[in-house]
């Protein structure tokens, strides 16, 4: 399992795409292909109101790639220290094996180039101590970049503090 991951706070999600779009500039990815993208729902009606519930998506980081174990050049990377999955451009060829070995079609085609290209959590930024561009663009900042324990941890504490507060409000209960 990668040791991060993006998470959407749906409540906070206003669908605006500003994810899509600062991961595609950072990233200078081609029209046509998203390394990560929205997908919505809706509008439902909710409680007499209409709601678009949406989600971003970006590559799952698989303990076992499907991409990479596709790959026949060994251009499709998992690194050892965090588990982010990545293309290494000089050595694509091109083949597209990894498009079609994931069942998600994150791996997408770049025309121009001629290879392949995915969603790595922009592991430039990474490595600088900053979160990935789809991250820091959310105007609604409903995207959160984590680790899967942390993460865990948080929800747990918030949740116990939640029931703590209804206890103090509530004390017959």
């Amino acid at each position: 399992m990668s040791l991060y991951y993006i998470k959407t706070d749906a409540k906070r999600c206003i669908s605006c795409k500003a994810c899509e779009v600062h991961c595609k500039s950072k990233n200078r990815v081609p029209l046509g292909a998203r390394l990560g993208q929205l997908v919505s729902v809706g509008p439902v009606n909710k409680g007499g109101k209409p709601k678009i519930m949406s989600l971003f998506m970006p590559c799952f980081h698989c303990e076992e790639p499907w991409c990479v174990s596709a790959c026949p050049t060994g251009a499709m990377t998992r690194r050892e220290k965090d588990g982010i999955v990545f293309v290494q451009a000089k050595l694509c060829v091109g083949c597209k094996a990894c498009i079609v070995a994931c069942p998600w079609n994150v791996p997408q085609w770049d025309e121009s180039a001629g290879k392949a290209i995915k969603c790595d959590f922009c592991r430039d930024r990474i490595d600088d101590g900053k979160n990935p561009a789809c991250v820091t663009g959310c105007t609604a900042h409903a995207l959160e970049f984590v680790r899967p324990n942390v993460a865990s941890r948080n929800v747990r504490a918030s949740w116990g503090e939640k029931l703590l507060k209804h206890q103090l409000e509530e004390p017959g209960l």
